[in-house]
């Protein structure tokens, strides 16, 4: 979801940056990449690592509350429908009335509260989210049970993901992936595009 079908991504760094700065360092944007898709036990490990930092686990769990409320923070004050990616609902639009089964799987637990704050909840069959999930990506199991919800073989199921360790997950999954930003970076995705622009039905259907 996030970064993919809407701008949150910047919500997460700034809430991430704005962490490490209480620990006596910082992180850029190309770091930040490595915290996509993850889940928030994860870029705590990933962040400490790279401040050369060891915490406890109880402590870890505070910088991690931490860092939640100050996303929610930023999402329940500055998002709205308008963040939704250009060509986004014309895509689901199409999908939903072609009887199409969509699901969203996320790593993040905020999936609910930002689909509802998205108004987008109503082209979706199934939300998985990081409540459901014991397994971060690349590890495939938010995406195999997203299938295992709308009732489809992962075979045939396509991932839009705009995350290596998402894209990664996609592909241990068995399902095709297409990548939604740079190429270079998305290395092993099986197609990529800028943006739901370049993204039709029929055009699915030729990938896929």
């Amino acid at each position: 979801m996030d970064g993919v079908l809407v701008s949150t991504e910047i919500y997460h760094f700034k809430a991430w940056k704005r962490l490490t700065e209480t620990l006596g360092f910082s992180i850029d944007e190309k770091f930040n990449e490595n915290l996509k898709g993850v889940s928030r036990s994860v870029c705590i490990d990933l962040i400490l690592k790279h401040g050369g930092l060891e915490k406890t686990q109880e402590e870890k769990d505070v910088l991690a509350a931490q860092k939640n409320e100050w996303f929610l923070e930023y999402v329940n004050t500055e998002i709205t429908p308008s963040n939704v990616y250009p060509g986004v609902i014309n895509f689901l639009e199409t999908l939903k009335q072609k009887g199409y089964k969509t699901a969203i799987g996320s790593a993040s637990k905020n999936a609910p509260l930002l689909v509802e704050k998205l108004g987008i909840k109503k082209y979706f069959d199934a939300i998985v989210d990081g409540n459901m999930i014991t397994k971060a990506k690349p590890n495939p199991e938010v995406f195999l049970k997203g299938a295992e919800l709308i009732g489809v073989n992962p075979q045939n199921c396509v991932v839009f993901e705009d995350a290596i360790s998402g894209v990664e997950a996609a592909k241990n999954g068995g399902m095709f992936c297409i990548g939604v930003g740079s190429a270079e970076i998305l290395k092993k995705a099986d197609f990529c595009i800028n943006s739901f622009t370049q993204m039709s039905l029929e055009r699915l259907n030729e990938l896929a």
